[in-house]
């Protein structure tokens, strides 16, 4: 049996841009992807904690040490600058596996510089 378990998680991100007129999707600093074990591509799940709004989309590989956090697309109205947001990936593994998998988890400042993780 597979289930779906959490594979990634960037708790409490700052908005630092959303770009309605721009294809969909969330831009990372690729700093904070590689904390977060993202790749480009890579279906995600956003909160918005500031409004309660909760949309997927995917990871685009932004700038290295930006701390860009950009909602393109459509999602751009689901968040204003400054909002704080958590955003998580998933994987399906076999049951067994999954009890002893550990998610990457990354606590960004403000400036979404990601220098705790768990």
């Amino acid at each position: 049996m597979l289930i779906e378990v959490l594979k990634s998680k960037i708790h409490c991100a700052t908005i630092t841009e959303a770009n309605l007129h721009y294809m969909g999707s969330i831009t990372l600093d690729e700093d904070i992807m590689d904390a977060a074990n993202l790749i480009a591509g890579e279906k995600v799940s956003v909160v918005n904690n500031n409004n309660g709004e909760r949309f997927d989309t995917y990871v685009i590989k932004g700038e290295r040490g930006s701390g860009c956090v950009c909602l393109n697309g459509a999602a751009a109205r689901k968040v204003q600058v400054g909002d704080i947001c958590i955003i998580m990936s998933y994987a399906l593994m076999d049951f067994e596996e999954a009890k002893n998998f550990k998610p990457a988890v990354v606590f960004p400042d403000e400036k979404n510089c990601c220098k705790d993780r768990k």
